[in-house]
Order: C-alpha cells, then structure tokens, then sequence
C-alpha cells in the first residue's frame, strides 16, 4: 500500500519526479500516467474487520482495477491483510488508510465531505442503478462476512445500498459485492459528474509514489540526487 509524502512540497515532488521518470521507459510512463487520468478519490471504500485475507485482497484488486485510489479500513477486532497471490501486485498503487475504530473513520471521512453509504441487504434503499452519484463523494462501507456492517454503521449512514437479489439468497460474498458495486458505481461517476479526477495535489503525490515502486533503487538514487540534510 502506498504511503503518501507530505513532508515534501509539490514542487520538491515534481523535481523528483523529473528525476525518476529518467529511469523509466517510455512505455512505463505512458502506463502510470494512463491509470493516474483515471484514478479517483470521489469513491472510497471502507472495510470494518474484514477478517478473510483472500476478501481483503479481493477488495484492494477491485478499487485498483476501478480507479478507486483509497481504502479505508476499521481493525479494531482483526487487522486487514490481503495476500500478495491474491492482489498480484495492486496493493502498491492503492492508499490504505487504517483505523482503530469505526467513529474514527467514519469522523475522518466526513471531515473530507464523504457521505457514508452502507451497503447492506437487509435494508431497503438504492440500488446501483438509482443511487444519486451526483449528489457528491461518497463512501462505500463493507461490513465483516459473516454480521455485514455494524449497528453503529446503520445508525450513522447517510444513505443504504443494496443490489437487488432475483434467486433464493438475499446477499453475496463481500467481495462479490463490492465488485459489483465499485464497477457499476465508478462508471456512472465517470459518465455523470464533472469533478471526479484527482486534484492537482493529489495527481502529483500519488505519481510521486508510484514513481518510487517502479524505479529500482528509488530510495538510493533519491538520497544520492537530493540528500536529506
């Protein structure tokens, strides 16, 4: 999971920027860039407990393959751990954001003017196809596989979110779920708001970082070329 810099200022990461990208190909810039035009902050996804390493792992492929750029997860019970066969690598493009409690993150994220979307089937609301995208950013919250979302979720949601189930089951696995729900959810983002891209900020420090997973020795050419005082 990437850890984003803020010690430097956005000029000191476009210098390092520069810097790098002279050991990249072509091809390699073209890639990073192509994904960085369509990443996103306007969706997140939190996780409650989710204590099954191959669900976390699932979850962290599907914000990547999506453009979701940041998970936020509440551990308070069991840490969240995807497995490196499962996420193939995705996990170095995403941005975790931990948390020891359900408050704190649902706090953290209201301060950054996400509405909290709770994704359950037991409660009658919107569907894929007619949550409002437009009203805002939004966050999806995944509950543990067993109980769903907490009561404390429930009680603090803005809005619910379901999909609709036409066989005998009322639910899926979760992260059949948030597949689902992450693809369906982003492509009418993409296609019915305005403002969905990264900021500038945003855009700069996250290249940054994926610069230095994809450099070889990234952290010894850095303190070569711009040595820490």
């Amino acid at each position: 999971m990437i850890s984003i810099e803020n010690s430097l200022t956005l000029e000191e990461c476009r210098e390092r920027i520069e810097y790098l990208e002279s050991f990249l190909l072509e091809s390699r810039i073209e890639t990073l860039n192509r994904a960085l035009n369509m990443r996103t902050d306007y969706i997140t996804v939190m996780t409650e407990n989710m204590f099954h390493a191959q669900n976390a792992s699932a979850i962290v492929r599907h914000c990547e393959a999506f453009g979701v750029q940041n998970i936020h997860t509440v551990e308070d019970l069991c840490p969240f751990m995807p497995t490196l066969n499962i996420a193939l690598g995705t996990d170095k493009w995403i941005g975790l954001n931990r948390h020891e409690t359900t408050a704190d993150a649902i706090a953290s994220l209201r301060s950054k003017g996400y509405r909290i979307i709770a994704t359950t089937p037991h409660h009658k609301s919107c569907t894929p196809e007619t949550f409002d995208v437009t009203k805002g950013k939004f966050a999806l919250v995944f509950g543990t596989e067993k109980t769903g979302v907490s009561k404390e979720v429930m009680g603090e949601a803005d809005e619910f979110l379901q999909i609709p189930m036409c066989g005998m089951v009322d639910s899926l696995n979760v992260s059949a779920s948030a597949a689902i729900l992450i693809y369906m959810l982003s492509q009418r983002m993409r296609l019915e708001c305005n403002d969905w891209q990264l900021d500038e900020e945003s855009r700069t420090r996250t290249l940054y970082e994926w610069y230095r997973y994809a450099v070889r020795d990234s952290e010894a050419l850095l303190e070569r070329k711009f040595p820490t005082k």
